[in-house]
């Protein structure tokens, strides 16, 4: 139930960077933009916004609002960011925000409420905190960035983001049950997050249960329907709850997006045998074997197709 990372070599990166430069990296990267505006609708000018991958905090873009209150934000590399938006004398927020590739994600309106001095003075140094927290962690010292979270929250408990950073420190350091604590959070403060879901989903599966994992799983899969991992991780959660028909249809739309995942083709010949459709399991095993042939489940896999082929 693990996440997918896909290991490629320096070569590779090399060729592949050569190969998007002279055909356009432009038409790789997505765009964010929206309108940031104040109570009564009145645009916000030069406020800041910060745009963090939630996968990998050093990946970061910044950009301001002009007099209109719109900002733009363009070259960005294709997944899922924290978006906050920032303003002296205005109440922050953050969002979780999808970009595909090519794709255009308009946040449209953004409203920021006032914030009165003490509020302000709070939550400027719960943000500071939080960056620090975050250098920390992008140095590895996962201690630290766990010091630094902690000291965020305390200062402003309301910012789903703390927590879900919190979190993901927390499983650096194996430290599981308080990173389920810390999703658990972010998914009550954010429950449209698709990453807060699916971390706190791959958690609960890790504890073998699968019911709950599921549920936050079929969230993840609601907010982004496309996302091969967490329709794969869904569908592994349901073979566990004995309900492999749903868990089918998962796996099929898994390898329909990502046609070389591997591991979806091995739980699609699993349930095929289980419905006796001696063809698709052939096949599916078959497709496996090409794909992964030195995996931890390739001799299962050709122990199965014997069977199946006698």
């Amino acid at each position: 139930m693990k996440t997918r990372k896909l290991k490629v070599n320096a070569l590779i990166v090399s060729v592949l960077f050569l190969f998007l430069s002279i055909n356009g990296l432009a038409q790789v990267r997505g765009k964010i933009r929206g309108t940031v505006v104040d109570s009564q609708d009145n645009p916000i000018e030069k406020a800041s916004v910060s745009i963090v991958s939630t996968r990998l905090a050093t990946q970061r873009y910044e950009t301001r609002t002009g007099k209109d209150g719109k900002f733009a934000q363009v070259g960005i590399y294709p997944g899922y960011y924290q978006v906050t938006i920032k303003k002296d004398g205005y109440l922050p927020r953050t969002f979780e925000v999808h970009v595909e590739i090519d794709g255009d994600t308009n946040m449209e309106i953004i409203k920021l409420e006032t914030a009165d001095e003490r509020a302000a003075q709070s939550l400027s140094g719960a943000d500071r905190a939080f960056m620090k927290a975050n250098e920390y962690y992008n140095k590895q010292d996962f201690e630290k960035a766990v010091a630094g979270y902690q000291e965020a929250i305390s200062l402003s408990s309301s910012n789903w983001a703390y927590y879900f950073n919190l979190g993901l420190a927390y499983k650096k350091l194996n430290k599981f049950c308080e990173a389920r604590e810390a999703f658990g959070r972010a998914v009550a403060l954010n429950p449209n997050s698709f990453s807060a879901n699916k971390e706190l989903g791959e958690l609960l599966a890790r504890e073998e249960q699968y019911e709950a994992a599921a549920g936050y799983y079929r969230k993840a899969v609601e907010i982004s329907p496309n996302d091969p991992d967490a329709r794969y991780n869904l569908g592994a959660c349901l073979v566990n709850l004995g309900q492999g028909e749903e868990a089918l249809g998962h796996f099929q739309k898994a390898v329909e997006l990502k046609p070389d995942y591997a591991e979806a083709y091995f739980q699609l010949g699993s349930i095929y045998i289980s419905q006796n459709k001696k063809a698709e399991a052939i096949a599916s095993l078959e497709k496996f074997l090409e794909l992964a042939p030195q995996h931890e489940k390739s001799n299962l896999a050709r122990q199965l197709l014997e069977f199946l082929k006698k």
